[in-house]
């Protein structure tokens, strides 16, 4: 059991009404669907700029950085310039000596000069730590922010979202691509900033040496623009593919483990390892691919680098040679010439880095902007009670709107009465659950609890007024207390006894181990199925619904643990209004009423002695039971 509050719903395997799915096996309403190989991203450009926007709340920790960046750039790039001169004082030490006209070397100058260099480093790599901190702590604040909106986004989303997509794509986006997100911020951002300041501020220092040699290493400029767009043209769509295949093959990991032992079972390891393996070869392309090019960086910009290291050199060996600049200042410019190139370099590593987080960005915000369940109603009704009057109006629905499945169904139910839902599979039952929940928003007509539409309420208030018991029981890796207590969180230990009491679990929860502080696992395997449905029925009593649901709660269990649940059923419907779907119609022999559904609508209705004398399609379905039991 889960309480209607907190649960999620899901549709019978094998139903015919069932969510739409893509064309192909990928789910309607969800994320994209797998990518065909050599498919381009979306909108580099419109996410960039909403990354951007998302970012403008921490403009001031920015501009800090970028304060902090230029003062650390100036004092790297003033070195080597000051270097020179020890370099120059050295030279002239050195021709000094052999001409017999100086005094020597000037150690306590080029010292100075050597402790100033030492200290604007020092200082340099001081300013570097504080915009790290701040970059560190700007993009935790981030990461942070979009798991938050992602977590609230689930809770905003329909059923529909969770009935068509892959669980694992939806965790891909919470970790994997906000993951990539983050570590942009985190090691990028401090990479552009000072690659850009790094590249003008030597750009500025080298022209103060020498226009002529400066000239001649901006020739690489245009070999290196053309080479990147080269690059980053053809490699972003392998990055968005890479970031795509990387949440389809956790989505194919994360079903084959939660369903192993039914995989298992049906021999069903060589199709899982074949599909995996189809999944795992596209994203191992992908990557490579994708990799591959962004690795063509380094290599290529060395090269054309090298080609103006050259080209410097010789020049600045011609120029001093006729007494136009010192060797201190070749010396310096050499290693500007490397300085120059090396945020080049950089700046081309980091686009393509960006294309990753562009892809990943993009998947993040399609998930933000999914579409959401109908907003609530700006004044809504807030019963402290209800009696548990619901009526059917001419229910209209259909999962997609131009098939509909539920065409007019409607039924008048009074409050503490027991109603019965049956009919063959596909017929409609569980949707209509569904519909009283505002799981789904009907199409047509209208639901009303205590004379008031269900769309007056607002969902969360709804739901409180119902509990659920359900075929598939959730229960989750904490204690039996806890989980009991899900029911209702402000509960105590007491009241959390009493309602395992009155479901007949007290006496088993008690000959376990720990009793009622046992933990659970993840699969909840260390209890057996009755068990688990035993407590779900406690978590309901427990919340105290006027409105109960009970969707095939015994189906899954022993004659001996039905009739112990079914002991447990008639306490917790006691004087509440009750929806029972069942397909063992035995159980429901003493409903106050029978609703027979076929094809989306309500064929009979009556008591089951009225609907039995009828010999219609209920007395069809209730004796093609025993029918079946004959041929054993």
């Amino acid at each position: 059991m889960t309480h209607a509050g907190s649960s999620q719903f899901q549709p019978r395997a094998g139903s015919p009404i069932q969510p739409p799915v893509r064309p192909g096996g990928g789910p309607m309403g969800g994320p994209p669907g797998m990518l065909r190989g050599g498919e381009k991203a979306h909108d580099f450009k419109g996410t960039m700029s909403k990354l951007l926007r998302y970012l403008a709340p921490y403009k001031w920790s920015f501009i800090i950085v970028v304060i902090f960046a230029v003062a650390a750039t100036i004092f790297t790039i003033v070195g080597p310039k000051i270097l020179g001169k020890a370099t120059t004082k050295l030279f002239e030490g050195v021709m000094a000596q052999i001409s017999g006209t100086g005094s020597g070397f000037d150690f306590v100058g080029i010292g100075n000069i050597l402790l100033l260099v030492g200290g604007l480093y020092i200082v340099s790599a001081g300013f570097s730590l504080i915009q790290g901190w701040i970059l560190n702590n700007v993009s935790m604040k981030v990461t942070y922010g979009f798991r938050k909106e992602i977590s609230e986004k689930i809770n905003r989303l329909p059923l529909r979202y969770f009935d068509t997509t892959n669980q694992g794509e939806v965790l891909s986006r919470v970790t994997n691509d906000v993951d990539t997100v983050s570590q942009t911020l985190n090691q990028s951002m401090t990479q552009i900033i000072s690659s850009v300041i790094t590249m003008l501020g030597v750009l500025v220092m080298m022209l103060s040496i020498s226009w002529i040699m400066t000239l001649i290493t901006l020739i690489i400029l245009p070999l290196s623009t053309i080479f990147i767009r080269f690059i980053v043209k053809r490699s972003q769509k392998y990055f968005k593919q890479q970031q795509d295949y990387l949440g389809h093959v956790n989505g194919h990991v994360e079903e084959m483990f939660s369903g192993h032992i039914v995989m298992k079972a049906f021999n069903g390891e060589k199709r899982s390892v074949e599909e995996f393996n189809k999944l795992n070869n596209t994203l191992y392309g992908s990557a490579w691919k994708s990799q591959f090019l962004s690795g063509l960086m380094m290599p290529v910009m060395n090269f054309i680098g090298n080609l103006g290291y050259v080209a410097s050199a010789i020049l600045g060996g011609w120029l001093a040679f006729r007494g136009m600049i010192t060797v201190g200042d070749i010396q310096a410019f050499i290693q500007y010439i490397r300085s120059f190139t090396q945020p080049i370099t950089q700046i081309a590593n980091i686009s393509n880095t960006l294309q990753q987080t562009a892809a990943a960005a993009e998947r993040v915000f399609e998930f933000l902007q999914e579409e959401e369940e109908l907003p609530e109603t700006p004044n809504p009704l807030l019963p402290t009670t209800v009696s548990g009057h619901v009526e059917f109006r001419h229910v209209r629905f259909g999962y997609l709107p131009e098939k509909t499945i539920i065409k007019d169904f409607s039924a008048d139910i009074q409050p503490g009465q027991k109603i019965a839902i049956v009919g063959p599979t596909g017929a409609g039952k569980t949707t209509m659950v569904k519909l009283l929940m505002r799981f789904y928003d009907i199409q047509g007509g209208a639901i009303l609890v205590d004379g008031h539409d269900i769309c007056e309420f607002t969902r969360e208030g709804l739901r409180d007024k119902f509990g659920m018991v359900l075929q598939d029981a959730w229960l989750y890796n904490a204690s039996i207390m806890e989980n009991i207590r899900y029911g209702n969180l402000n509960a105590s230990d007491e009241d959390v006894i009493r309602a395992a009491k009155t479901a007949n679990v007290d006496h088993f929860i008690r000959t376990l181990p720990d009793g009622y502080n046992m933990v659970l696992d993840e699969e909840t395997s260390n209890i057996s199925q009755g068990q688990k449905q035993l407590l779900t029925i406690a978590r309901a009593v427990l919340s105290d619904p006027k409105i109960l649901i009970l969707d095939e709660a015994t189906s899954s269990v022993d004659t001996r643990t039905e009739v112990l649940i079914q002991k447990a059923m008639d306490s917790l419907m006691r004087n509440r209004t009750s929806f029972i779907i069942a397909h063992r119609l035995s159980t429901i022999r003493n409903a106050d009423r029978i609703l027979v559904m076929n094809n989306g609508d309500i064929v009979e209705q009556g008591s089951h002695e009225e609907l039995l004398a009828k010999g219609g399609f209920y007395a069809n379905l209730y004796n093609s039971q025993f029918e079946e039991a004959d041929l054993y």
